[in-house]
């Protein structure tokens, strides 16, 4: 279930976010999710946000669809060339062996952490046999808000390797980090990369 708190804060600050996020797309974790990709893939940006790198998956020649639960992130995302974006919330997920990629890159951390375990088990149905699934995520403990009233589960990162081995994926490629977000408070971060087996 949307966090309406959360989904209120992008409301209002959906071109802040925008302009924070202007370079995710020059990121290492975009591009070695591309490199395991095959020619044309088709993917999900789950979570997409204002829709930046959706679009350089699209200028990479990937089919891409975009998900997210704001409509404002949707109006951004749905702007740029070749990116399908729509509305959904995690739970509409119902796709079964149609992704080469599942990108949800710090998007599942608004889900309550509860529902997390669930939302990757979606994922990997949604993926075909050899597909690849890329999950970005602040580490720590618990569930929280941020200074400006967004809802965060943390993980660590052996938390998160479990869930998605137990789904039959296997852990590829990792890479650790730590930054400021919207907020503007420093948080550190995990990115797993797996693929089916």
């Amino acid at each position: 279930m949307s966090d309406e708190e959360t989904l209120k804060i992008y409301a209002a600050q959906a071109h802040d976010y925008a302009k924070l996020t202007r370079t995710d797309a020059d990121s290492p974790d975009l591009a070695a999710f591309l490199a395991f990709l095959p020619q044309g893939a088709h993917v999900l940006d789950l979570g997409c946000g204002p829709g930046q790198c959706a679009a350089h998956m699209a200028q990479h020649g990937c089919r891409v669809e975009a998900t997210d639960a704001s409509p404002e992130m949707i109006a951004l995302a749905s702007a740029h060339r070749g990116v399908c974006a729509r509305c959904e919330v995690f739970d509409d997920l119902d796709a079964v062996n149609r992704f080469d990629g599942v990108f949800a890159n710090f998007s599942l951390l608004h889900a309550a952490r509860k529902d997390v375990p669930r939302h990757i088990a979606q994922i990997a149905q949604a993926l075909k046999q050899g597909g690849i699934f890329h999950i970005a995520m602040k580490t720590g403990i618990g569930q929280s808000r941020d200074g400006i009233g967004r809802r965060y589960s943390y993980f660590c990162e052996a938390e998160l390797e479990e869930m998605i081995t137990m789904n039959g994926l296997d852990v590829i490629r990792r890479n650790h980090g730590a930054g400021i977000g919207l907020s503007g408070e420093i948080a550190d971060w995990v990115v797993l990369q797996s693929r089916k087996l």
